[in-house]
C-alpha cells in the first residue's frame, strides 16, 4: 500500500524530553574521576562519605539541571529550503543547513538510547568535525521520517510532491554480511595491544593517586627482587619457558582485543542495495544506520593487511564527502573474499581492478632518486651525531655507525618498493596501486574526478618526471614519480573525459 511522505514542519521543535536521562548520565561519567580523586583524597580524613556524598549529590543536581537547561534552549525546525537549530544556554547560536548541502543521513544509536527507543541523527555536510549537524535525541520513527524528509528535499521534491502517495520501495538487496562465525575469524586478525596503551595513559593521567611511582624502574626492581627470586634458582630453561608465558599472555591480550573491539564495532554488519543507495548498519553497543547514495561515491579502496592477504581477506571502502564516524570513507565489506567485492563494486557503478590491466610503474629514475635520497638523510643524521658524539665526549663516536649502518637497507627498501607502485587508466576508470606487504588499490571514476594537477619540484623538473595529483571529493589520489609525459597524456584524458560528460543530465 502506497503512502505519503509527511511535508515539512516549520514550527520549532525540541529533541525528546526523556533524552534528558542520558545528557544527565553524560555529565555525571565525567565527574566520576574527581569524585575518585575526593575519596582518595579524604580516605584518611575520619568520615569522609559526610563529605563526598553531600558534594556527590550536589553535582548530580547540577548536573541534571544544566542538561535541562540545554534542552530547554536546544530548538530545530525543518523547513522549505534548509534545517534550523538555534542552541546555547548563556550565549545563543543559531545555524541553517541547506538541504543541497546535505550529503548523507545517518541514525545512530548507544546502549542506552536503545532502551529508550531514541537515535541520534546526524547530517554529513562533508566539512567534516565540528561542522556536521546532530539532532539528539529523537524517537527512531521520527529519525526515519525526518531521514526521509531530507533525502526528499534535497533530491528537488517540493512539498506537493511529498503529500501524494508513493509507491513502498522493493525489497533491498543483500550485498554483504558479516555473521557471527566469519565476526569471529575477523577479530583475530585484528590484533590490537591498544589496551596496554590505554592503561599506561591512565596510569600516566592518575599516577599521582597511586601509593608508588609506577615509572620508578628501581621501585620495581626492588618489588619483584623477592617474589622472582625463586625464577633466578630455576635456571635458563625455566626462565625462557616464564619468557614465553609472557610473551605468550600479551599475544593473547592483543588477540582478545581485537575480538571485543571488532565485535564492538562490527556486529550484525549488514550491507543492503536499496533504491536510496547503499544501506549499511552495524554495531553491538551503539548502533549505526547510514545510507549512501551510490551517485555519490566518488572512489573505492580496495585492501588487504599483511596475514590476512595470505588467507585470501580483502576490504572495501566507498570514498564519498561525507565521513564514516570520523574516517574519511566508508566500510561496505570490512572482511571479504575478492569475489565477494566485485558484485559491490559493480552495484556502485565501478569495476574491480583486474590484473589484464594495461599497468605501469613510476620513473626508474625516481626510484634511483627516492632510495638515494631516503639512505642519504639517514647518513647525514649518522654523520651529525658523529661530529656531536666527537665533541662532547659523551658517548663513543662508535654508537653513530648504528644509524649509518641502516642507511643501506633503508635505500634498498625503497628501491624494492618502487615494483609495487603502479597505475592504469581505461576507459572509464583510474587505478593505482600501493604497497607490498599491505597492497592497497584504489579506484577513481574518470568523471568523478575534480582536478588534474602536475607536480615537480627541482629534482624532478631535472630528472624529467613529475607527481600527477588529482582532485576527488572525500579524498585525494597521488600518482608519483611517473614520467612527465605520461604524467601530462593521464592528465588530458581525465580532463577530456570531464569535459565530454554533461552533468546536467546525471541524476
Amino acid at each position: 500500500m502506497s503512502e505519503a511522505l509527511p511535508p515539512p514542519q516549520t514550527a520549532e521543535r525540541r529533541t525528546e524530553p526523556v533524552g534528558l536521562v542520558l545528557r544527565a548520565i553524560a555529565g555525571l561519567r565525567q565527574l566520576v574521576p574527581a569524585l575518585l580523586a575526593l575519596v582518595f583524597v579524604l580516605r584518611d580524613q575520619g568520615p569522609w562519605l559526610l563529605s563526598v556524598v553531600p558534594l556527590a549529590i550536589l553535582a548530580a543536581g547540577a548536573t541534571g539541571f544544566w542538561a535541562w537547561l540545554q534542552w530547554r534552549k536546544f530548538t530545530y525546525r525543518v523547513g522549505e529550503e534548509d534545517i534550523r537549530v538555534e542552541s546555547g544556554v548563556l550565549s545563543r547560536a543559531a545555524r541553517s543547513v541547506p538541504y543541497e548541502r546535505i550529503q548523507d543521513v545517518s541514525l545512530e544509536q548507544g546502549l542506552l538510547a536503545r532502551i529508550f527507543g531514541l537515535v541520534t541523527v546526524r547530517f554529513e555536510t562533508g566539512a567534516g568535525g565540528k561542522d556536521e549537524l546532530a539532532l539528539a535525541y529523537l524517537k527512531e520513527a521520527e529519525g526515519e521520517r525526518l531521514r526521509e524528509l531530507v533525502r526528499a528535499r534535497r533530491d528537488g521534491m517540493d512539498a506537493r510532491d511529498m503529500a501524494e502517495p508513493v509507491a513502498p520501495e522493493p525489497a533491498p538487496e543483500m550485498l554483504f554480511a558479516l555473521p557471527p562465525r566469519r565476526l569471529f575469524t575477523f577479530g583475530l586478525f585484528e590484533f590490537s595491544l591498544a589496551v596496554v596503551a590505554v592503561a599506561a595513559g591512565v596510569v600516566q593521567q592518575f599516577d599521582v593517586l597511586l601509593p608508588f611511582d609506577p615509572w620508578d624502574f628501581d621501585g620495581w626492581q626492588e618489588r619483584l627482587a623477592g617474589p622472582g627470586a625463586w625464577l633466578a634458582h630455576l635456571g635458563p630453561v625455566a626462565q625462557v619457558v616464564g619468557g614465553l608465558i609472557a610473551v605468550g599472555s600479551l599475544i593473547a591480550l592483543g588477540v582478545a582485543t581485537g575480538l571485543v573491539r571488532t565485535t564492538l564495532r562490527d556486529w550484525g554488519f549488514v550491507l543492503e542495495r536499496t533504491e536510496k543507495g547503499f544501506r549499511r548498519r552495524r554495531g553491538l553497543l551503539t548502533r549505526t544506520d547510514v545510507v549512501m547514495p551510490a551517485h555519490r561515491v566518488q572512489a573505492l579502496k580496495f585492501s588487504t593487511g599483511i596475514v590476512r592477504r595470505l588467507f585470501g581477506w580483502h576490504g572495501l571502502k566507498f570514498v564519498s564527502l561525507a565521513q564514516d564516524a570520523g574516517a574519511e570513507s566508508h566500510d561496505v565489506a570490512p572482511f571479504a573474499r575478492w569475489a565477494e567485492l566485485a558484485p559491490i563494486a559493480r552495484a556502485a557503478g565501478f569495476a574491480a581492478p583486474d590484473e589484464a590491466l594495461d599497468w605501469h610503474r613510476a620513473s626508474a629514475r625516481y626510484r634511483t632518486d627516492t632510495a638515494l635520497i631516503a639512505g642519504g638523510m639517514v647518513a647525514a643524521i649518522a654523520l651529525a651525531a658523529l661530529l656531536a658524539l666527537s665533541a662532547t665526549q659523551a658517548a663513543s663516536p662508535l654508537f653513530a655507525l648504528i644509524p649509518l649502518a641502516l642507511a643501506l637497507p633503508i635505500a634498498a627498501w625503497q628501491w624494492f618498493l618502487w615494483r609495487f607502485e603502479r597505475h592504469a587508466l581505461d576507459g572509464q576508470q583510474l587505478y593505482a596501486r600501493h604497497g607490498w606487504l599491505a597492497p592497497r588499490t584504489d579506484v577513481a571514476n574518470r568523471v568523478k574526478l575534480h582536478s588534474a594537477e602536475i607536480v615537480q619540484g627541482p629534482i624532478a623538473r631535472r630528472r624529467g618526471y613529475a607527481s600527477l595529483r588529482l582532485g576527488l571529493a572525500g579524498g585525494s589520489l597521488v600518482l608519483a614519480g611517473i614520467p612527465l609525459g605520461e604524467a601530462r597524456r593521464l592528465r588530458a584524458a581525465v580532463l577530456d573525459s570531464i569535459a565530454a560528460q554533461d552533468f546536467s543530465r546525471i541524476n
